[in-house]
């Protein structure tokens, strides 16, 4: 189960980090595409606002991997926890404030891995 909870950890760490990537490099280019129900004269004022965003993801993305690399057990799980319960968290507010969608593609992998990661 450790296993399975480590990949799941991992996966949700480089969702983070894709997040990161459109959000603060592929705002205006990729943004449209992927944020369908946001105005798409919208995307160039927000560019910034969108790299803040970006930058809060790829924190949340370095603690799962921070996660992962701790040797203590216990502490690994529990940093584990606290990152993907913040990522929960955000997918659960963005589904209800900007896109559904949202809660199926953020807060559901994170809540799978956070299952897997209290089993192991």
């Amino acid at each position: 189960m450790k296993i399975l909870s480590e990949i799941a950890i991992g996966l949700v760490a480089l969702e983070a980090f894709y997040i990161l990537y459109i959000e603060m490099f592929a705002w205006t280019t990729k943004g449209p595409k992927i944020f369908k129900g946001f105005p798409k004269d919208l995307f160039v004022p927000t560019k910034s606002l969108a790299a803040n965003q970006g930058l809060y993801n790829g924190f949340l993305g370095a603690g799962l991997v921070w996660s992962l690399l701790i040797t203590d057990s216990q502490w690994s799980v529990n940093v584990a926890c606290f990152f993907l319960g913040c990522i929960i968290v955000a997918g659960i507010y963005g589904a209800l404030t900007a896109q559904k969608s949202i809660f199926f593609t953020q807060a559901m992998p994170a809540i799978i891995a956070l299952a897997l990661t209290l089993l192991r």
